[in-house]
């Protein structure tokens, strides 16, 4: 029996280690490619996109203050920084309306639903090719501002919608039946009872819109018109000579996400403790 027991232990300890290091070779396969850029961008003067190092500075990174160097990306990038902002309110307004129009059952509402989830079902691809056909046909020209904006929505809207969706399944309406009860308003009722309980959900969808939109390259790249968003400038430098500036870039574009999603989860947290 003891013998048994200690097989049984030994085996289960190997199939742990096991799956353990599959989950770290996994983990280096998906993310060691980023660190690798991350280093690569510290490369000295005369380095190139490649091990072994050539000396550390910081002369890549200084070259993307310099227009001449990388191109559009310094706008690129502040076109993207807006677009994601205006697509993350956006978002989180209309996904709060949806949400709460679906709080109650009504006519053509499954319909409705669905429509929404087209937006994750469809391949951006073929909605950037679909609607770049539509727009030509009708003779209105693309543009970052507008049919990307439009685009991206429709690629932002379902994430936030479910987001708020989980919030409303789990709110408890008697608090606002007490409150009408007390005589408040509807409007009343909303802002001083739902909308406080139900803000840190808001953040949540309001995020998932800036982060889908703000690296959004399939749906963008027949709808940008003339001027690019970074991913769309990106790929365009990548089939160039490749330089570490584009590293340094790579590497500030995903440092300036990670802080937005900072920012956006201590003011989440600090809502959520509010509202408990």
């Amino acid at each position: 029996m003891a013998r048994r027991w200690t097989a049984e232990r030994k085996k289960r300890a190997a199939v742990k280690t096991l799956f353990s290091s599959y989950y770290v070779v996994f983990l280096l396969f998906i993310y060691g490619p980023m660190f690798a850029m991350f280093i690569l961008s510290f490369q000295g003067r005369r380095g190139g996109t490649s091990f072994p190092m050539r000396g550390w500075s910081l002369y890549w990174w200084n070259k993307l203050l310099e227009p001449s160097s990388v191109g559009d990306m310094q706008g690129a990038m502040l076109r993207s920084i807006i677009l994601a902002l205006i697509v993350m309110v956006i978002t989180a307004l209309f996904s709060t309306m949806f949400a709460m129009a679906f709080r109650k059952r009504f006519y053509g509402s499954g319909l409705l639903f669905y429509t929404i989830m087209t937006g994750i079902m469809v391949p951006g691809i073929l909605l950037s090719l679909g609607l770049a056909t539509l727009l030509k046909q009708i003779g209105i020209p693309p543009a970052w501002w507008s049919t990307a904006l439009g685009v991206h929505v429709v690629w932002t809207l379902p994430f936030g919608f479910l987001v708020m969706m989980a919030v409303f399944n789990r709110f408890d309406g008697s608090l606002e039946e007490a409150a009408r009860d007390m005589g408040a308003s509807e409007w009343t009722v909303f802002k001083e009872v739902t909308l406080p309980l139900i803000t840190p959900g808001i953040v949540a969808a309001g995020l998932f819109g800036f982060t889908l939109s703000y690296d959004e390259f399939a749906r963008t790249t027949l709808l940008a018109g003339e001027y690019n968003t970074l991913p769309l400038d990106i790929n365009a430098s990548m089939t160039q000579r490749i330089r570490p500036t584009l590293f340094a870039l790579g590497t500030a574009s995903t440092l300036f996400s990670l802080l937005m999603i900072g920012l956006f989860l201590v003011v989440y947290t600090l809502l959520a403790r509010r509202t408990r």
